[in-house]
């Protein structure tokens, strides 16, 4: 350890004494987005202890079950856990003085860990940089806040609200009902100050209890940590409050499904935007990066949309898109282009919906356009009007879009050999632990007819 380092450390170990720090959450993104870790003695954080954690946690199945896919290796090795500093902050909610910091999983060897989230976005990242381009992104999260739910067999409910009755009806950007969990919304703001999660706006949105908030448009890799760190902090202090913040795609029978639309665009080593010419016209690597989208989301399909519930959300009609067609401030197509002025210009990811890892979900759009860009790839003619009134296009179910990533020669060389192989493992493990449950719907109609 340097002297340099050996100083920081110092400083550090002082500043938790100072504010009575006991322990520091050392975190990573798993394969869903969820934050998984260990929590390490505030004064070992400081001094720089190494921590190790196995090989395989990063792709732990929302069961808890592992694959034992040949991908993985049968003696279940470490890798270290390297902290980034600049994501060091206090945990707001924790009843004890506490911090966080996200991590990334290194192999022992010194390499990004091919089966991490995060490390996936890093490498995307990496071939932007070497072409001397640098991605802009900015993510719309919806999500529900429901009442508590003790029983799975029962569906969720809005909660009850200051007026002492649960929600009814569409509310669609009601200040009432944006006011309505007050409580809650007062502690969610000062947590994500805390996080140094840069919020834009936040609307009430179509469904019972839904809300949208707008994350600030910035650094991939910075805007990923943060859209990250907003589901943690969302359900922390929903808890809290008694609720349930939910981040499913398709929760709630009958109301709106939650997306997580993501606003892309590109910088040149100049800091201008590679989308507008000089002219202010638009660009032919633009073209290009939106034929990319076209090209090799379907292949990807599986990222955007990663659990059975999620293809639920692609109804026609529903501000969800079906296809991938793209149109000037068209809310029906799958890729958006929202009226801006030229250094603004960008595209909207309509497909990826809220239930999605945002940091697999950013590093599959942005490779997509990447190649697109690279291969000069041109995009199908912009469409105006109704897109619903094409062809759907997208994936229907899980199956389908488990089948096209695994057919896929694309996804490997976009996402990383590695990371696929292992994805569609804990995929395909997941699908057969849905296929053990009997649902609701087979007893209803099946039972008495079958």
């Amino acid at each position: 350890m340097s002297d340099a380092a050996r100083a920081r450390g110092a400083d550090l170990a002082e500043q938790f004494r100072r504010e009575g720090v006991r322990d520091v959450e050392c975190l990573f993104p798993d394969v869903s987005g969820y934050p998984r870790g260990k929590l390490m003695p505030a004064a070992s954080f400081a001094k720089g202890n190494e921590l190790r954690i196995a090989q395989a946690i990063p792709m732990q199945c929302v069961t808890g079950e592992y694959s034992y896919d040949p991908i993985f290796p049968d003696a279940d090795p470490d890798v270290r856990l390297v902290p980034d500093m600049g994501t060091l902050r206090r945990v707001p909610w924790s009843t004890q003085p506490r911090y966080l910091a996200i991590h990334d999983c290194m192999e022992l060897n010194g390499e990004h860990c091919a089966f991490a989230p995060r490390s996936v976005l890093q490498q995307v990242l990496a071939r932007y940089r070497a072409r001397g381009l640098t991605p802009v992104v900015a993510p719309e999260i919806e999500f529900y806040l429901t009442a508590a739910c003790t029983d799975p067999t029962q569906p969720l409910a809005a909660p009850v609200g200051r007026g002492g009755r649960a929600e009814a009806g569409q509310s669609a950007f009601s200040m009432n009902m944006l006011n309505e969990l007050a409580p809650f919304w007062d502690e969610f703001h000062a947590a994500i100050d805390a996080l140094g999660i840069v919020g834009d706006t936040w609307i009430h949105e179509v469904g019972q209890s839904q809300y949208e908030i707008n994350l600030m448009h910035g650094d991939a890799l910075a805007v990923a940590d943060q859209a990250f760190l907003f589901k943690y902090a969302a359900k922390e202090v929903a808890l809290k409050h008694g609720l349930n913040a939910v981040f499913m795609a398709k929760p709630i029978a009958g109301q709106a499904g939650s997306s997580m639309h993501l606003h892309q665009s590109v910088l040149d080593a100049a800091g201008r935007n590679l989308f507008t010419q000089a002219d202010g016209g638009a660009s032919p690597e633009f073209s290009h990066y939106i034929g990319g989208l076209q090209a090799y989301m379907p292949d990807l399909m599986l990222v955007y949309a990663p659990f059975i519930n999620s293809y639920r959300r692609y109804v026609t009609g529903s501000q969800a898109p079906v296809n991938l067609h793209w149109g000037l401030d068209n809310r029906t197509t799958g890729l958006r282009i929202p009226l801006s002025g030229p250094d603004a210009r960008r595209v909207e990811n309509r497909i990826a919906g809220a239930d999605a890892n945002p940091y697999l979900a950013i590093a599959a759009t942005l490779a997509a356009g990447l190649a697109g860009i690279e291969e000069g790839l041109s995009p199908t003619d912009p469409i105006t009007g109704n897109a619903y009134d094409h062809a759907h296009q997208l994936a229907r179910t899980f199956v389908v879009a488990h089948e096209r990533m695994a057919a896929s020669a694309a996804a490997p060389r976009l996402l990383g050999a590695g990371f696929v192989q292992a994805y569609l493992a804990v995929k395909g493990l997941e699908y057969d632990s849905y296929l053990g449950e009997i649902s609701e719907w087979e007893r209803r109609y099946l039972l008495p007819q079958a």
